[in-house]
């Protein structure tokens, strides 16, 4: 299974481009070769445009600055360096190709400073075996010391036990931005998990599937965050 994740900045580019991107992002999403891409900072609106583009399934769940959205959409959708992340927010789910979703599942993390969730599909392949694949953005702490970490690594810890629950015994899979240094996601995992590879704050760990090959698309100025495509074994 190849697993795309990748923070999308609110539909922002790195310098700011001053214009909307959306065409721009859902092009280069579709150039890379992936199942399953977990996304996060989604502009709200996106999902759905973004499956279409590149052939996919979606789902989604909304987490912070989203209050009044109408509002914030019809600004950012124009202007979104004017908003930055005030535009609003979401995490997305996209899956092609041969995997089928067949149940979507999230859970609030928090709601303050910001709400966060992690949310996940049960997938079954063409042999009809079931995973789960599971996207979350934890809150942001610091890299300095365990006290600076205690948010992002309480958000992690809740989603690992999300989906755990969830899954039961079948394959699963976490991924993305988990504000977290991978030294501090190797200490926070339950038996039976491994960290299969990241960058900056962005990871994937899993309970069952092992990593074959993991690269960083070139995304140009799109984001502030790199890509991150992983190949599993499962």
């Amino acid at each position: 299974m190849r697993v795309l994740v990748w923070n999308l900045f609110h539909g922002r580019a790195d310098p700011p481009a001053g214009r909307p991107l959306l065409h721009e992002f859902a092009t280069a999403i579709d150039g890379w070769a992936w199942d399953v891409a977990l996304l996060q900072e989604v502009p709200p609106w996106w999902p759905a445009p973004l499956a279409r583009a590149t052939g996919a399934a979606w789902r989604a769940a909304p987490t912070s600055r989203n209050a009044c959205l109408p509002v914030r959409r019809a600004i950012a959708a124009r202007r979104p360096d004017l908003l930055k992340s005030n535009g609003g927010g979401a995490n997305a789910i996209l899956v092609r190709g041969p995997l089928a979703i067949t149940a979507h599942a999230r859970r609030r993390l928090r709601l303050r400073p910001e709400r966060r969730v992690v949310h996940a599909v049960r997938l079954r392949d063409a042999a009809g075996r079931p995973r789960w694949v599971g996207n979350v953005h934890a809150q942001l702490g610091g890299w300095e010391d365990a006290a600076a970490m205690h948010r992002p690594r309480t958000d992690a810890v809740a989603a690992l036990a999300a989906l755990e629950r969830w899954s039961g015994g079948a394959p699963a899979l976490l991924g993305g931005d988990l504000n977290l240094p991978a030294a501090a996601v190797r200490d926070l995992l339950p038996d039976g998990w491994s960290w299969l590879g990241g960058h900056g704050p962005d990871h994937v760990v899993a309970r069952g599937p092992r990593r074959v090959a993991a690269t960083s698309p070139d995304a140009g100025t799109l984001s502030d965050h790199r890509p991150l495509l992983l190949t599993t074994d499962g």
